[in-house]
């Protein structure tokens, strides 16, 4: 008789797990806050949250993933960023409603557990929540042979925050004349892979792992430059000054993002050439011969969150955003009349 069929066989590997799980704890619980109450590998996370501190908390609640970019990080075999990513998607999202995060919790799906990868994906998780100041509390690791092609994996991740409800940031007091201030991105974040994949791998096919001068960077490095994470950008401003709606730039650009916080009969109105636009954008829009309309309906531009604050306010905000390390512009104004966004020379 020929040898009995086994888990391990069949292509997954529970060792391996237990390995990965040992090998992952020391740092995962480095990202520990005080109101964490229980420790990796149990059913479920217990997360005692301070209501003390909060005369009534509301809980802010965000999930997503990281899309196609992790098909460069699989060409470039480097695995260490895109954690960051899926830490700064969710929590950046979270962040908009004006909230402090909180914990964090993570789903890697993978063909074949191997440890010593999956390790370099947590790390990016665990330098992720460490800048938001949010917990790694728990997680998912999933293997699948069979249904993901060989070494390769898929990322998702959830976020929870928590705010005052007298303290929450809706949009709904934003006004005609209050100023848009972009907060500049760290060149593509997360969004509009399936378009830089379409051009630069399937069609122009140039070598990822080549110095670009006009980049200053292998454009594999650049594309998986992570995204930024602008929690401490809000924490710089949330007790000095009203901000009265925020943000996150991600698909669909600032044109898709901006109308989501404005009230009813209202613009905004960003003016053109205000920023800096990284050279990764008009590296892609050249070669591939996009048009500006598309590249603005596709990617950030170079600016990665959005605050709205009154005019007022406007150089106190911009001094301290600078001063705590996350470049500022103004790039626009709110006007009465629709709900879209008008660009402007």
């Amino acid at each position: 008789m020929g040898s009995k069929l086994t888990y391990k066989k069949a292509g997954v590997d529970i060792d391996e797990g237990e390995r990965f799980v040992k090998r992952i704890l020391p740092m995962v619980r480095k990202t520990f806050r005080p109101e964490v109450i229980t420790d990796i590998g149990a059913f479920s996370a217990l997360f005692k949250l301070d209501i003390s501190r909060y005369k009534y908390p509301v809980l802010v609640s965000g999930t997503d993933g990281v899309g196609t970019k992790l098909k460069i990080a699989f060409l470039m075999d480097k695995h260490d960023t895109v954690g960051i990513d899926l830490v700064a998607m969710c929590v950046n999202d979270v962040l908009t409603s004006g909230a402090e995060p909180l914990f964090f919790l993570d789903y890697l799906a993978t063909e074949k557990l191997r440890s010593d990868k999956a390790s370099k994906v947590i790390k990016g998780i665990v330098q992720g929540c460490k800048e938001a100041g949010c917990s790694l509390i728990g997680g998912e690791t999933a293997e699948m042979p069979g249904f993901y092609s060989e070494g390769e994996y898929d990322l998702s991740g959830f976020a929870v925050g928590v705010v005052d409800k007298k303290r929450i940031i809706d949009g709904s007091k934003i006004k005609e004349g209050d100023v848009i201030i972009g907060l500049a991105s760290s060149g593509l974040h997360s969004n509009g892979y399936s378009l830089v994949r379409r051009l630069l791998l399937d069609m122009k096919k140039p070598d990822i792992r080549a110095y670009v001068p006009d980049i200053g960077s292998t454009l594999g490095e650049e594309l998986l430059r992570p995204t930024r994470i602008y929690v401490n950008a809000f924490f710089a401003l949330r007790d000095k000054i009203e901000i009265k709606g925020m943000a996150h730039i991600t698909g669909g650009g600032l044109t898709g993002n901006i109308p989501r916080i404005l009230p009813k009969g209202f613009s905004a109105h960003i003016k053109v050439g205000s920023w800096p636009v990284p050279v990764i954008f008009r590296f892609i829009e050249k070669i591939g011969n996009i048009s500006d309309k598309d590249m603005k309906k596709t990617f950030n531009m170079g600016v990665g969150y959005v605050m709205v604050v009154a005019v007022k306010n406007t150089e106190k905000a911009l001094l301290l955003l600078n001063k705590s390390g996350y470049p500022a512009f103004i790039i626009g104004k709110i006007m009465k009349g629709g709900r879209g966004v008008r660009y402007s020379s």
